[in-house]
Parts: structure tokens; C-alpha cells; sequence
């Protein structure tokens, strides 16, 4: 009854847990809640102990049977894409509601799955080995070798609210690409838009055997796969501290963690502000800053500190926060009040420290005014936490070196960002900056889905990006000939 009175575009989510191509439901069930109005929108089975050992048992036979051709995959996901795209508008309505996205992020995730899938069936017959150069070693030139890589079973996809729909297919799409079965836990807080994927993807073809979807919380669904000994693979985006927990289950099984992040972009005195501005202030704000490579410490060289400044603030303020519903909303909600409740303490506290606040930082129940601060102490949370949030905080520099040993002072290392048109400022940086990414006259967010995607310290490591991935996915075995 409640999705009754909350979705109006099409077919409604399926409400449990989709094991061997049947919805099933469970003993206990979770509340989604509209994320700006705080209201319930569905109730969700929770997965038992039991079932979640059925979907690993099921996906387990699957994989040792073996999987469909290659060319019969890559027609599925494509066929997918081609039904997500049919079905925009019920993905994007979900997404509004559950993940409190705007109509154009919500819009923008459905166009980048349909890229993730077509991408990902383009690679899925080329998941093929190397010829080994045996003539390197004396005497061996008449040998001949090559490698073949093979799926490494059932993979465990564990995703995060941010990304309900491209970041669970960049898991998802890849593995089964690779020929792999998929147990897919998505987050709590976002369980309909992978229902409504799941749903597609048996639509399309998919086998049902080599997809499951566990709904439940971490504490419970989570800890229970990674109890289970057939899981040979675990992809996970989320915080360092659950990063932690699942590669010390994982044991000598494989992982791939994309973890937390504090991003940082720079800014130098010859920089194109016209370009930047505009590339800053929406990787800063898009999805309310709840995206792993949001721009949180910009260093602006210092003869343009007060320009840059300037303008990012009359920037955000054209910048509408509130229902995402509204086509003029730019900023929505934070995915829970908690969560905006913590974002405004923090940005009191930096202001009692003696940061500047030059716009933004409103709380309106969920959702958070964008924020930009200056002067923000060493010790500010703003500073030297990740945010999570609708903020930036600005620092000027004089000192390029101590810019870039500033930026990699964190525990982290996604994805960093320098404009500049010094070609051996913007080299210098890429060799310094320890980070997985280095985007040169773009922010730390300026990700396309092709693209090799992972961190380094505590963001974790492998990578996203259908090819890389499937390489991820899959056991390289070596194949020697002695004439």
C-alpha cells in the first residue's frame, strides 16, 4: 500500500529477497523512508540466515556448471540496458524517493548504467589471456605459453546508497560479464532501485540461478555472507571500517574495496575559472555531496583565493536545496536527518574554531544548504573527516609543494583534481599526488564509467571499470608448450 501512494510511473519493486528467479519474503521486515519527508515508502523482508545460504548455495551450482556462452551474456546486458532505458521513469521515481536524489542526478545514474552495461557486454568476450614472450630466456625460444582467465565463482557485491543503480551494475555487470554468478547485498537504505535492476536483468535473459539479491541490514545479511565459504570473491563499495571487517573475513579469497575518501582539488594561479567554477561547484554538490570523490579541500593559489571564493559562493547560491521532487532543486536530501544533523554540528564547530562560513550550511530537516568555508583549522572535522556532505572548504597556497603534501596528508587516496595550464605543474602533481586517480583541468570527481576506478591507503584497492573488473573477476592460468 505504501509504494501505492509513492510511485505512480510503472511496475512497483519487488519487496523481498530474489532467490533461483523467485521473489521471496522473510521473517522480519525493514522500513524505507522517503528521504526528504522522512515518511514510509515500503516495507522490505529481511533475507533469513537460511535464505542467505540458499542464494550462495544456488549461485555456488550455477558457477560450477558454468555460465552461458560469452556472446549470450554480453546480448543480456545489453538487452538490459535496453530495458532500463525503456523503463526510465520508474527507475528514476524510486530514486528520488529512496535515495532522495534530484530528477537530473536520478536521471543521470539511469544514463550511466545503460553506458555501465553496454560496456560491460563489450568486454565480456574479450575476458581472454596473453601470449607469453619465452624467447626472453636463453635457450627457451622454441617454447610457446599463454594465459586464459576463467571466472573465480560466486562474487558478493556489497553497495552503497550513493550509487543504487551504476555503481551495483559496475559490481553486477562486470561479474557476470566475466561469467560469474552474483549474490548482491545492496544497502539498506536503498533496496528497490537494485530490485527494479534485478528484475530487468531476468527480464532480459539473465539466468535465474546466477543472480541473487539479499536484502537486509550489514549487521545481519552482511555478517552472513561473509560467513559463507563459497563466496569466492568480494566487491564492496562503503566506509573504510566495513572495508576492514569483510577483508578479514575474506581470508585468502580475493576482494575489491573502493573505501572512504577526503578529495581534494587544486586550483592554480593560471587557472580557466570560467571552466573550473562550474566543474567545481558540481562535483562539490551533486547527490548533496555524498559521493566518495566530492570535492572537500580545495586549494586555490593564493592571487585567487578571493576570487575563487567569490564566485563558488555566488555559484552555490544559484544552487536551489530542498524537494527533490521540485525540477529547480539542485541540492536534495542527505540520506538520513542524522546525517544532516551531524553536518550542521560539524559546520558549527568549524565556525567556533575560527572558520568562516561564506554561504550555505541551513539545515531544513534533511537537507543541507550548500556550504563553503574558509579558514578552516588543521583540527576541523571538515577538514580532516570525511564529510559526506554538501561542503567544501577552501585553503589558499603559496607553497605548491606544501599544497600537494597537504593533499595527501589524509589516510586516503581516491581521487584528486588540479587546474592548471603549467603542463609540468599538472605532470609534477600526477607523479606527487598519492592517489588511485589524477584528473588534470578536472575535479576529483570527474569520473566516466570506462575509466580504470580505485584508491590507494585506506580507499582501498582493485578496480571498477568493466575491463578492469572482469580482469578482477578472474583466475589467470598459464598454458606452456614444449615443442
Amino acid at each position: 500500500m505504501l509504494l501505492e501512494k509513492t510511485f505512480h510511473s510503472g511496475a512497483k519493486p519487488p519487496l523481498g529477497s530474489l532467490i533461483e528467479g523467485r521473489w521471496v519474503q522473510g521473517e522480519s521486515t525493514f522500513t524505507v523512508l522517503d528521504k526528504y519527508s522522512a515518511t514510509p515508502i515500503a516495507e522490505v523482508a529481511s533475507a533469513t540466515r537460511a535464505q542467505v545460504a540458499q542464494a550462495v548455495a544456488a549461485t555456488h551450482r550455477a558457477a560450477q556448471a558454468g555460465a552461458p556462452a560469452p556472446a549470450e551474456r554480453a546480448r543480456v546486458l545489453r538487452r538490459a540496458g535496453e530495458l532500463i532505458a525503456e523503463r526510465r521513469d520508474h527507475f528514476v521515481d524510486v530514486m528520488v524517493a529512496e535515495a532522495g536524489f534530484t530528477v537530473a542526478d536520478a536521471a543521470g545514474e539511469v544514463d550511466r548504467a545503460v553506458i555501465t552495461l553496454n560496456l560491460s557486454a563489450e568486454e565480456a568476450p574479450r575476458v581472454v589471456g596473453d601470449v607469453v614472450p619465452f624467447a626472453a630466456s636463453p635457450g627457451a625460444h622454441q617454447r610457446m605459453g599463454f594465459t586464459l582467465r576463467f571466472p573465480v565463482g560466486v562474487v558478493c557485491a556489497i553497495t552503497p546508497f550513493n550509487s543504487p543503480l551504476n555503481t551495483v551494475l559496475h559490481k553486477v555487470a562486470a561479474a557476470y560479464g566475466a561469467g560469474n554468478a552474483v549474490v548482491l547485498k545492496p544497502s539498506a537504505y536503498t533496496p528497490l532501485t537494485s530490485a527494479l535492476l534485478a528484475q530487468a536483468l531476468l527480464d532480459a535473459g539473465m539466468p535465474p540461478e546466477f543472480l541473487a539479491v539479499v536484502q537486509g541490514e550489514g549487521d545481519s545479511v552482511g555478517t552472513w555472507l561473509l560467513q559463507e565459504q563459497d563466496v569466492a570473491f568480494y566487491t564492496f563499495t562503503g566506509s573504510t571500517r566495513v572495508g576492514r571487517i569483510i577483508q578479514q573475513a575474506a581470508g585468502l579469497r580475493r576482494t575489491q574495496m573502493e573505501l572512504g575518501s577526503i578529495a581534494s582539488t587544486l586550483v592554480c594561479a593560471d587557472a580557466n575559472l570560467d571552466r573550473a567554477i562550474p566543474k567545481i561547484a558540481n562535483a562539490t554538490f551533486r547527490k548533496a555531496g555524498q559521493v566518495c570523490t566530492s570535492v572537500q579541500r580545495l586549494y586555490v593559489e593564493a592571487p585567487l583565493a578571493d576570487e575563487v571564493a567569490q564566485r563558488l559562493a555566488e555559484y552555490a547560491a544559484t544552487l536551489p536545496a530542498g524537494d527533490p521532487r521540485d525540477p529547480a532543486t539542485r541540492i536534495g536530501p542527505l540520506v538520513t536527518r542524522e546525517a544532516a544533523m551531524r553536518t550542521e554540528q560539524w559546520l558549527r564547530e568549524a565556525q567556533e574554531q575560527g572558520a568562516q562560513l561564506l554561504c550555505g550550511g541551513q539545515r531544513d530537516g534533511s537537507v543541507i544548504s550548500p556550504a563553503i568555508l574558509t579558514r578552516v583549522p588543521e583540527t576541523g572535522r571538515v577538514w580532516c573527516q570525511e564529510a559526506f556532505a554538501p561542503l567544501v572548504a577552501i585553503r589558499p597556497f603559496d607553497d605548491f609543494d606544501a599544497a600537494i603534501a597537504s593533499a595527501n596528508s589524509t589516510p586516503y587516496g581516491l581521487s584528486a583534481g588540479i587546474f592548471s595550464q603549467d603542463i609540468d605543474r599538472c605532470l609534477s602533481a600526477a607523479r606527487r599526488l598519492r592517489f588511485g586517480t589524477i584528473q588534470i583541468n578536472e575535479t576529483s570527481s570527474a569520473r566516466s564509467d570506462v575509466m580504470p576506478f580505485g584508491g590507494v591507503k585506506d580507499s582501498g584497492f582493485g578496480k571498477e571499470g568493466p575491463w578492469h573488473a572482469m580482469r578482477e573477476m578472474t583466475e589467470e592460468r598459464l598454458v606452456t608448450f614444449n615443442p
